[in-house]
């Protein structure tokens, strides 16, 4: 029903209410309107362990709206039903000693 990616990316913003602190690629709550369907539909993070890093789960409705993410060279990403849970453990690992896969996943209504 939903693609879903996972990806190590920095973590982005100010702090501030208009520009709080995300996932590089992550909407800012204000950014997409609640009725829409296109683009990036939730997602879910842990901070890596130096704080600099997400370990995110982007979730979409159409696998093109992860285009701009997986066209970043600089990212290592990994499709569900693409990659395996163990290379996706393998890589977070590298930033988060403890990573639980359980811990991360997003949700939508």
């Amino acid at each position: 029903m939903y693609e879903r990616l996972m990806a190590v990316v920095p973590i982005v913003g100010k702090g501030t209410l208009d520009d709080p602190r995300r996932p590089m690629y992550a909407p800012a709550p204000s950014a997409v309107p609640a009725t829409s369907r296109a683009g990036i539909l939730g997602f879910s993070y842990v901070p890596s362990d130096d704080g600099k890093f997400a370990l995110v789960e982007f979730v979409a409705q159409n696998r093109t709206a992860f285009n701009a993410i997986l066209g970043d060279k600089s990212l290592k990403c990994f499709l569900k039903g693409k990659d395996t849970k163990d290379d996706v453990i393998k890589e977070f690992k590298k930033y988060k000693k403890d990573f639980d896969f359980d811990k991360i996943g997003a949700s939508l209504p």
